[in-house]
Order: C-alpha cells, then structure tokens, then sequence
C-alpha cells in the first residue's frame, strides 16, 4: 500500500511540475510559458466564464518524436487526424467513408492510374500565403522522398496542373488512395524545411502556439480557418503516464485523461468514465509452415501451428468474452478479423467458442490427452510459448489468460515477455500478442499478402488466391468497387484467411479506449479509434463545447 502511495504523490508532483511548465524545453512563444497558460485557464474557470478552452492528458508515446511532419509519421497511426494543424485532402466520416476537405472533386482514370484532384480556392496558410495546388504536389512529393513511416511506393509523382487542380500519377491502380489522402497534412512549399515539424504552419483548424518537450502542447484556434471556426479556442494537451493522467483528474487539473481499464471501478468527483469502440486490435499470429531455418540461421515456422486443424482449434476453443471481462474489466469487444467494423469486413470471419469442437479437431489432427493433460502426438507434446512486448501490462495479461485458456484445451502454453528489437524475428517462428487496427484496408493487405520472398512479412504464410484478391481489390476501378473483393481475400466461399480457411492469426479482441472526463464537458461523437490511445480522441475537439 505504501508503495502505491507514494508512487501515486509523486505523479501528482510531475502533474504539478508540468502544469506549471517547470522544466521541459519550450518552442513557443516566450511571451507564453505554460505557467501563465495554465494559471490564465484556472483563473477563467473559477470565475465562472464561458469556457472555450480544454486541457487533455495523453500518454506519453503520444508526443511525437518527429514533430508534427507528415514526412515523419505525423497523421499516420495513432497521429490519425482530421485536419487539425495541417489540412488534408479527404476526411472519413463516422462510418469510415471518405469525406471531403481542402479537395471539392477527385476523379479516377479507367485504368486507376491517374487521380485528378480539384481543391477549394479559399485556403490560406496560418502564415498569409494561399494554399495552392503547388504546395499539395510538393507535399506528396517530398513526403514520398522522404517518408520514413508511410508506404508511397504506389506514387510516381505528384503534379500541380493549375491552381487549383493537382494529378497524382501512379506506378500502380491504388483504390485506396482517397484513404491515404486523409492522413496526409499539406505543407507550405515556401516555409517548408528541416524545422518544419517544431515549428509548423499549417491551414488546419489550430495552429501550434507552444512545445514544451516531453511535457505539453498548446494548440489555439485558427483565426483564418476556412471552414467552421472552432468552439474550443484553446487545446492543451499534457503528457504522462497512467499515474500521472488519473493523478491530474484527481486533482482537476486536466478536463479529459486517458486512462486504462485498471482504473474503470475507480471514481473521481466531478469527472465521469467515457468509453469508444475501436480497432484497436489485440491477437496472435500462428506460424502457418513447418519448422526451419531462415538464411541468417533464425528459426522460422511451427510443427505444432503448422497444422491448420491447430489454428481452428484455437481459433474457436478461445472464449474472447470471458477474455475481456477478466482482463479489460468489459471494457472491449470480441475481434474475429483485422477488418472488423470496417466498410470491408466479411463477417464469415465470426465465430462462437466451441470447446468441444476444438477438442475434435485437435484429436483430429493427432494430439491426444495425456495423463496430465497436456496432448501428445508421436511423442512430441503440444507446447507454445507466447511472446508479448515487455512493459505492456495489458498484452502481458492477456496473454497469461490466454495461457489458461489453451491449458483447459489440453495445449501447454507459456509466457515470455520481449523486446521489439527481438520480437519480430522471433515471432516468425512463435506467437506474438500483436496490436493492430487502423482506417485503411492496407492493414489486411500488410499481414497477409506475400512477400518477394514468397512468405508474408510478420508470420510465415501465403496464398496466392488471397494475394490475388487483394492485388485485384488495389486495382478496382473505384473505392467501393475494391470492398467486396477485400472481403473475399477474407473468405470467398471456399478459401481465405478465416476459420473455414487458413486462419494463420486469431483475432481476440478490440480493446475500447477510456478516459476521465469533466461531467461538465460534451465530447462530440466518436468515431472507431484506430490503434493507439492517442491523438484520435481530439479529431474533432474544435466542436465539444462546455455545458
């Protein structure tokens, strides 16, 4: 008890520390330090004004290491936004169909290889400059030169035809490139260059107004913001661990904290608990080839996986609700496929726990219960050993009830807690407790298609009617076109990568993203959270307001 006490006070100490902006390298303005921010914020609310302003605590990882670059990851993965600082060409909507913002038209050549693109002509930088078809061009440009996070191979080049109208000309057909334009920020040809991702200008919704590294942000709305001018004028994000977060709603420093499913039977006076459906995937990959050797001598496959009556067997021997009533409190949903909830998922990809099936299929395939009730088969006892990343207490939990699970299936498993520079090497060969999800078909398209050398990237598997799909899926004539042939990569009646097929993953579950929130503040409606319990929960902070 003492040791959670004092663990507790001294978050509450850094909560303090960042709150009044002691310490941390500061990128803003210097007539602006985070002291007078806050001090201004909480004097304004104990006046009892009109509030236009929120502080919101996110994790740590949260920050990003790069800047707010688009070259460098800003907008991708968990940094998924709508246009917050930058603007982008296509937005998704609630239901994850594609939306416009800075573009009013796109047009797409029948052969897929040239995306033609109108955009608004009333966008300016926050510098005074016009946002032109130039600056959207040299943004894809630079961003395929340089990208060190996002795949752009499928772009030969980008090209301004005028003003207001841009090409993008491609090496490949790529239906999915109205996705890849809602992640990508526009830059500003003119002010672009290597400090861009500290100090950015943008033609978003909010501008940076301050950096304090390793400790907060400060975004205030953009004056000259084409669209519908923000009701949040001021954002304050803070960043710090669990601790830390559920410390500052403890004490009313923040106005929304993340949080984990941990803290879900907590309390906080004032404040209620906010849960959001995601991708936010969690499952294990299953070695889908027999045990070998690669060139560098790393092992590579499973005997025991390799069997696809395994994979079945696990697949529905698994009892995901029971999973996340124990390990996430309630707090997720049961995942079946990388798609779900998707526009492209193939709910042939459902199942319901079966432990008597599981148990057929394994006795099926050979492995039979031994007096201590682990299966054998020719000697060889059925073992697996369930890598998860180190210091992730939520894989690490649900790996371990994952442990027990297969016990009572007669499968001896095991736990192992590792680092990523090890994990993906060792994951072609064992499972891995993975987190995945994401606003994008490419997502199935990266674990599952395969590799120049013959065997998908992240698990030894392949097949060449599912990579056909999919290779055809990128090819459609249009967006909506590619969807059906997304799901049939998933299942066509007779193959795929579901539990009638090849199963190579199984999918546990979607883990729901929590947070503290002042009872007072109304947070416009969410959509699907990808993976990362970050920057999506402010997408659309410009429209909450305070009761």
């Amino acid at each position: 008890m003492r040791k959670k006490t004092v663990a507790f006070f001294l978050a509450a100490a850094m909560v303090l520390s960042v709150i009044t902006g002691c310490g941390g390298q500061t990128t803003g303005a210097p007539d602006s330090p985070a002291k007078e921010q806050s001090e201004a914020g909480m004097a304004e609310r104990a006046e009892g004004e009109t509030k236009d302003s929120v502080i919101v605590a996110m994790g740590p990882t949260s920050e990003p290491e790069s800047g707010f670059d688009p070259a460098y990851g800003w907008g991708a993965g968990e940094h998924v936004h709508e246009p917050l600082i930058q603007s982008t060409l296509t937005v998704t909507k609630t239901d994850l169909s594609i939306d416009y913002d800075l573009a009013t038209d796109m047009q797409v050549s029948g052969d897929g290889m040239t995306w033609t693109v109108t955009i608004r002509d009333d966008v300016k930088f926050t510098d005074g400059e016009p946002l032109t078809a130039e600056d959207v061009a040299y943004t894809y440009n630079t961003v395929k030169e340089s990208s060190s996070v996002n795949d752009f191979t499928m772009l030969k080049e980008a090209a301004a035809v005028d003003e207001k109208t841009v090409e993008f000309r491609m090496e490949r057909p790529y239906s999915i490139w109205p996705y890849t334009m809602a992640i990508v920020g526009i830059v500003p040809e003119h002010a672009y260059g290597p400090a861009y991702g500290e100090t950015p200008i943008g033609s978003g919704r909010y501008l940076l107004k301050q950096w304090d590294k390793g400790q907060q942000i400060i975004l205030e709305a953009n004056p000259d913001y084409y669209g519908e001018a923000p009701r949040m004028k001021k954002v304050t994000i803070l960043f710090m661990d669990e601790d830390a977060a559920y410390a500052a709603a403890m004490a009313g420093q923040v106005d929304l904290a993340y949080t984990a499913a941990s803290y879900a039977g907590q309390s906080i006076d004032g404040y209620e608990l906010l849960s959001y459906e995601t991708v936010d995937n969690r499952g294990i990959n299953l070695p889908a080839a027999p045990a070998s050797t690669d060139a560098e001598g790393n092992a590579v496959g499973n005997d025991f996986t390799s069997d696809v009556r395994v994979r079945r067997a696990i697949n529905i021997g698994i009892d995901r609700e029971e999973m996340i009533a124990n390990v996430l409190n309630g707090y997720g949903t049961a995942a079946y496929s990388i798609c779900d909830k998707m526009p492209w998922y193939n709910d042939e990809a459902e199942v319901s726990c079966d432990p008597e099936r599981a148990s057929a299929l394994l006795e099926e395939a050979g492995w039979t219960v031994g007096s201590d009730g682990i299966r054998e088969k020719d000697g060889v006892r059925a073992e697996l050993n369930i890598l998860y990343s180190s210091g992730d207490s939520v894989r690490q939990a649900l790996a371990a009830d994952l442990e027990n699970q297969l016990k009572k299936l007669g499968i001896e498993a095991s736990i192992e807690g590792v680092g990523w520079d090890t994990a993906y090497t060792r994951a072609q060969a064992e499972p891995l407790m993975w987190g995945w999800g994401a606003h994008t078909p490419m997502e199935l398209y990266n674990i599952y298609h395969t590799l120049e050398d013959g065997s998908a990237e992240y698990s030894p598997y392949s097949n060449e009617k599912v990579d056909q799909y999919m290779d055809e899926a990128l090819a459609a004539t249009s967006l909506e076109a590619s969807y059906e042939l997304w799901k049939k990569a998933q299942w066509d009646g007779a193959g795929g990568i579901t539990q009638e097929g090849d199963i190579p993953w199984i999918w546990l579950c979607n883990i729901d993203h929590l947070y503290w929130a002042n009872e007072n503040l109304h947070v416009a409606e969410q959509k699907l959270h990808p993976h990362g319990h970050g920057w999506s929960i402010v997408n659309n902070v410009d429209q909450w307001y305070w009761e």
